[in-house]
């Protein structure tokens, strides 16, 4: 008995090693920052011209000032317009592409290739497909010269300059750059369940709607949890698309300004009590808004 012990316990002494470079990148690049953000949000630590102010402890004066003095409020909405705008015609175009490649029915050629071309946006940088973006939709770029040589506009229109234009091209660019990662995951999702019951409710008579609403999306939940959740905590963290669009300003009147790109705007300032409470109170908000998605969804369960 002793030597089964033994031998258990040496093999899970691997286990444990194996653990150490996890621990040791979690600890070096995520705890001990986190920990000195909460650290400093507690602190005036900027600079005023050339002159370095604090690092002074203020206590909760960085959240109350960021509460009641600043937009937060309005980066919050803008933020989650714009991460709405793009992921609702993502899953709806996800939902139909993975039932059409996952349906044997169709017997759909050359899979392979769809699955690769519809995935590739998702590996260009954020940055450059916001610069293409960009060139396309400028005063003088290719989409005006051709809305204006069909007859669509006399003269050349101002995307950047209007609200609506701005966010929807945020949102259309998240949809196009996500839209592929999500229809891999949904194809998981459907891929795992079982045909036979597929089977059945053909049998029972279900049309295809039916089967899709009563069969897939039930079994299907837990995957589109998932991809709700991850979806919303990298909409909250929506950055790199709107700065480059805008050129970091969130114009037209801060409507497309997000809460990374006001966060961004303390650190560019070295204001690091200010950045460092807007990063706890971004921290709270994620965990709060995943945490009322699994509520929801596990009331649904138990009903």
């Amino acid at each position: 008995m002793k030597k089964k012990k033994s031998v258990v316990t040496r093999y899970n002494r691997w286990g444990y090693i194996f653990l150490i470079p996890f621990a040791v990148v979690f600890v070096t690049f995520q705890l001990i920052p986190l920990c000195t953000t909460i650290y400093n949000s507690f602190f005036e630590n900027y600079m005023s011209g050339l002159r370095k102010v604090g690092p002074n402890f203020v206590g909760l004066k960085n959240y109350a000032k960021l509460l009641t003095e600043g937009d937060l409020g309005k980066y919050f909405c803008n933020t989650m317009i714009m991460w709405i705008l793009g992921f609702v015609p993502q899953i709806i175009l996800s939902l139909l592409l993975s039932a059409w490649f996952t349906n044997p029915q169709l017997r759909l050629k050359g899979q392979r290739f769809f699955k690769t071309v519809i995935y590739l946006p998702n590996l260009i940088m954020a940055a450059a497909f916001s610069m293409l973006f960009f060139t396309l939709f400028s005063k003088g770029g290719p989409v005006n010269s051709i809305l204006i040589a069909i007859g669509v506009f006399k003269e050349p229109y101002d995307f950047m300059a209007h609200i609506g234009s701005v966010r929807g091209l945020v949102g259309f660019m998240n949809c196009l750059m996500w839209f592929g990662n999500t229809t891999i995951l949904l194809m998981a999702g459907m891929m795992g369940i079982p045909d036979s019951l597929y089977e059945a409710a053909e049998v029972d008579g279900a049309t295809p709607g039916q089967i899709f609403w009563r069969v897939t999306m039930p079994l299907l939940k837990p995957i589109f949890v998932y991809v709700l959740v991850t979806s919303l905590i990298g909409g909250l963290q929506m950055f790199d698309v709107p700065q480059i669009l805008t050129n970091g300003s969130g114009d037209p009147m801060r409507t497309s300004m997000t809460l990374i790109m006001y966060l961004n705007k303390h650190l560019f300032s070295k204001n690091f009590g200010m950045a460092g409470a807007l990063s706890v109170l971004l921290l709270i908000l994620t965990g709060f808004l995943s945490a009322i998605v699994f509520q929801v969804t596990a009331k649904d369960e138990v009903q």
